[in-house]
């Protein structure tokens, strides 16, 4: 009985520290995903301004021509 017991509470041990380093993965996983998500708006951020300012200077570029156009 004590053989079992004893044998009882290691499998229990051991299982419990397999259940700790599952929970710590996950959150590794957890906060990776958040960063990847972060860095994925700094960059959908960075790409707006782009366009944003590729039109500002199309816009500007039709204006000049359409201007020398008209003279």
């Amino acid at each position: 009985m004590y053989r079992n017991c004893i044998a009882l509470i290691a499998a229990l041990s051991l299982s419990a520290c397999g259940l700790a380093e599952t929970a710590a993965t996950g959150a590794t996983v957890a906060q990776s995903e958040a960063e990847a998500a972060k860095q994925a708006q700094k960059t959908e951020q960075q790409v707006k301004q782009q366009v944003e300012a590729a039109q500002q200077v199309d816009t500007e570029q039709r204006r000049r021509a359409e201007e020398s156009g008209a003279n």
